[in-house]
């Protein structure tokens, strides 16, 4: 059997090697391992849970493998050199503990010392919101930046900033407890500072800036022009009439504005956006001539009116009474809505006040025209009653016009308290047309108008002196009222009456009785037929004669009585 001889390596080439590792060992960049100080170590092992690093210590640590991973990958290698924060450490066990992480932290904390001292800028990402503010990663460390440091103004999504990359300025680095404040604001007001001075030196009145909408109010927006803020009055948003701000600009919208005025003392800027474009009233009496026929669309409903646009910063105003030839309006809704397109007639044009004189119901012709031509003043004509009030009837004559037939105007005779005595919505009546007064739109009709003025005869049917038979339908302390054919009454007045003693008209006739009574008085114009109870006296002529002594006289008798009575009737009267 053939023996292979062991070939075995001299002591003293054995000893060699090892002192010249304890050499290499020795001088390598390992430095003096203190608790809590960073040190290099190589990687020398890497399992499932933990990666073993030798800093030149009596045995390797043991650190997470999760301290290692970026990215949900291993970021070292076996051989890698790393630094490493010693936790804590045993000469006597020949233990040591590493931490990766805390390494990371301690050098983070280190630069970011040095950057407050400097005054420099660190980038960071906002990762979370908490209670005050936000968390901030810093290269693995996290900061506190607090909410009144985030902005220049208070911020309207707080979450819209989140996962997102900002320059920071550290305000302040607690190393025992790790904290680290950082501010966003103090940069964005040097950066506003900054872009202040350099506005102020070029801003000029009519130059063109762009800036971004940075609160608005009920009378305009402020604009933010890079460190100075400028105001767009509502006014100077639009050609056409802005309700709210709101319907031309939203807070962050860039724009670009035209400088109106600037006051570089106090810093005052008044911007326009309407004046980038041409103003649309110019010319405006040319384009809309009075009469011009157009189309537009109702933009906003007020008590007195509406509002028509006629094209894009050019409005007119429709008024109330000039939406309808024939219907009372108490509000503008009754006709039109907001965005309804409508027809109009242009009525006038103030350029100076840039207003515009609109009417709807100029597009139609006046029905009142129609109404004079179709029905002059006689005309009789049947119609149907709509309304009935106190002081008349309406009938409908046309389509949105009504006429009026007054209570006066119902009877030549009757004494008609309320229309609705004789009447009834839907009757159909027959009427005279009175008058047409197109001006004042007003159409009224009689009824008594289409028979005589029974009263128009009355003067030759009653003279002075006739006597006539009628009934009492009223009784008065001053007279009676006597109806001596249907409609026509007279009047006995009390001081035509033969009183008894101590008796009032009351107490001596009753209503419906009849009596006789004789005409004294009649006027066909003034509607009156005065009457009298008192008997006729004899002429002195007629008094009775008598013979005395063969000689004929006046019966003395006789006229004693008549002077008694006449007397009595003075006393009376």
């Amino acid at each position: 059997m053939h023996t292979t001889p062991t070939t075995t390596q001299p002591e003293e080439t054995m000893d060699m090697d090892f002192a010249a590792q304890l050499e290499n060992y020795l001088d390598s960049d390992f430095g003096e391992i203190e608790e809590g100080s960073i040190v290099k170590g190589e990687v020398v092992k890497i399992d499932d849970a933990v990666v073993l690093v030798d800093v030149n210590f009596k045995s390797e640590g043991q650190i997470p493998l999760a301290e290692f991973m970026e990215n949900g990958q291993v970021a070292v290698k076996v051989g890698d050199v790393v630094d490493v924060y010693v936790v804590r450490k045993s000469e006597r066990e020949g233990t040591i503990v590493l931490s990766r992480e805390k390494a990371k932290r301690m050098q983070v904390l280190d630069e970011l010392e040095r950057v407050l001292e400097t005054g420099e800028t660190v980038t960071g990402r906002i990762v979370r919101r908490i209670k005050g503010g936000y968390v901030v990663d810093i290269q693995g460390l996290e900061a506190f930046l607090p909410g009144s440091h985030v902005d220049l103004r208070p911020v309207p999504d707080m979450d819209a900033l989140v996962d997102r990359d900002f320059p920071f300025r550290v305000l302040k680095v607690n190393r025992r407890r790790s904290n680290v404040i950082v501010s966003r604001r103090v940069i964005l007001e040097e950066e506003r500072d900054r872009k202040r001075a350099d506005l102020l030196s070029t801003l000029e009145e009519g130059q063109i800036v762009r800036g971004v909408v940075k609160n608005i109010t009920e009378y305009g927006a402020f604009i933010d022009l890079g460190g100075l803020d400028g105001l767009l009055h509502i006014t100077d948003m639009a050609w056409k009439r802005v309700k709210h701000p709101r319907e031309m600009v939203q807070i962050g919208d860039e724009l670009e504005l035209k400088v109106l005025s600037f006051d570089r003392e106090e810093k005052k800027v008044s911007l326009g956006l309407k004046h980038l474009v041409p103003d649309p009233w110019q010319n405006i009496a040319e384009k809309y001539p009075e009469g011009t026929k157009l189309s537009g669309r109702v933009t906003n409903l007020v008590d007195y009116g509406a509002f028509v646009e006629l094209e894009p910063g050019v409005e007119g105003l429709v008024h109330i009474s000039e939406m309808s030839w024939t219907r009372k309006l108490r509000h503008p809704s009754q006709m039109v809505r907001v965005g309804d397109e409508v027809d109009v007639v242009v009525l006038g044009v103030d350029l100076e006040r840039k207003r515009i004189s609109l009417g709807m119901k100029q597009v139609n012709p006046n029905p009142w025209d129609l109404v004079a031509e179709k029905y002059p003043e006689g005309t009789v004509l049947e119609a149907a009653v709509k309304n009935i009030t106190e002081f008349g009837l309406f009938i409908g004559i046309e389509d949105g016009i009504d006429g009026l037939i007054h209570v006066s105007d119902l009877s030549w005779t009757k004494k008609i308290r309320h229309p609705g005595e004789l009447y009834k919505v839907g009757d159909i009546v027959r009427a005279k047309v009175l008058t047409v007064d197109k001006d004042n739109e007003k159409f009224t009709l009689g009824i008594k108008q289409l028979s005589e003025d029974p009263w128009s005869t009355v003067p030759a049917r009653y003279p002075v002196g006739t006597t006539v038979t009628g009934t009492i339908t009223n009784i008065t302390d001053f007279g009676l009222f006597v109806e001596v054919e249907e409609g026509i009454e007279g009047l006995v007045h009390v001081s035509e009456m033969s009183k008894k003693k101590g008796k009032t008209p009351k107490e001596v006739f009753k209503e419906g009785e009849t009596i006789e009574a004789k005409v004294i008085h009649v006027s066909a114009d003034e509607r009156r037929l005065g009457l009298s109870l008192k008997e006729e006296r004899k002429p002195r002529a007629e008094y009775r004669t008598t013979q005395v002594g063969g000689t004929t006289g006046i019966n003395v008798g006789d006229m004693i009585r008549q002077k008694m009575e006449e007397s009595a009737e003075s006393t009376e009267a």
